[in-house]
């Protein structure tokens, strides 16, 4: 049976759109995730919702315990995980407010723990194409029906933080073809993999990094602003989505 974790979706637990809500608590191996779940059906499909960053956004991108965050919608029995990030552009064309389904990432953390097999299990996990090619296709198909600006098979690199890059690295970022950087989605996409869970993200593109000649270098207020302004689109995005993900075979992670 499907059923959808959402991490990141700020505004789904909304009564008017999640029913039967209820929170539910998971304690996992890896100590807390970083919220309880909010729990119910969105056009009758079961749903999970989790804060990555706490309800509070309490918790810095280091700090979140992405195992136990995975771990925790495992255990309640999700088959598919909907992700939203808030990404910056390092290309010209992906504009802020632009949303982004990206295929492929580079993974730039240097201490965060990204594996649940580093004790008796050796498992190399294959990562050629590590977002689900399903979710992602289901992606751009609504967004084009819902007439937002969007682009798709996109690069995302992951930093540390809680920092912002230095000119330097945002150019050198550019020079690998990575398209957006975040702070969020490595070690969570791998982590979701290894558990077998089809796993896509929504990048929503705030600002340009640091690399655009003549832009205002970013900063916490301005992820905050445009986020607000166009967060009604990643939640009618996953509205659409939510419930023809049950009409679609899916083979990604078997």
């Amino acid at each position: 049976m499907v059923k959808i974790g959402i991490i990141g979706g700020s505004g789904l637990d909304n009564p008017k759109l999640l029913k039967n809500a209820e929170e539910i608590k998971v304690n996992t191996p890896y100590g807390k995730p970083s919220s309880d779940l909010t729990c119910g059906k969105i056009e009758g499909v079961n749903v999970a919702i989790l804060a990555r960053h706490g309800k509070d956004h309490s918790i810095y991108p280091s700090k979140v315990n992405f195992r136990a965050n995975i771990w925790a919608l495992k255990e309640y029995g999700c088959t598919h995980i909907l992700a939203a990030t808030a990404v910056g552009s390092l290309q010209e064309e992906i504009a802020p407010g632009h949303l982004v389904f990206p295929d492929q990432f580079i993974d730039f953390t240097r201490k965060r723990e990204s594996t649940f097999f580093d004790e008796d299990d050796v498992v190399h996990t294959p990562m050629a194409e590590p977002f689900c090619p399903m979710l992602r296709q289901l992606y751009e198909k609504s967004a084009t029906s819902l007439g937002l600006a969007h682009h798709s098979s996109k690069t995302v690199i992951t930093i540390e933080g809680p920092r912002f890059s230095t000119k330097a690295e945002s150019h050198m970022f550019r020079s690998w073809n990575a398209d957006v950087i975040n702070m969020s989605t490595v070690p969570e996409v791998n982590l979701a993999r290894e558990k077998k869970m089809h796993y896509a993200t929504v990048a929503m593109s705030t600002d340009y990094d640091c690399w655009r000649e003549g832009e205002e270098s970013v900063t916490w207020e301005m992820i905050l602003a445009t986020m607000q302004q166009n967060a009604d689109s990643v939640i009618n995005l996953f509205l659409d989505v939510i419930p023809q993900i049950k009409d679609h075979d899916d083979v990604c992670v078997s």
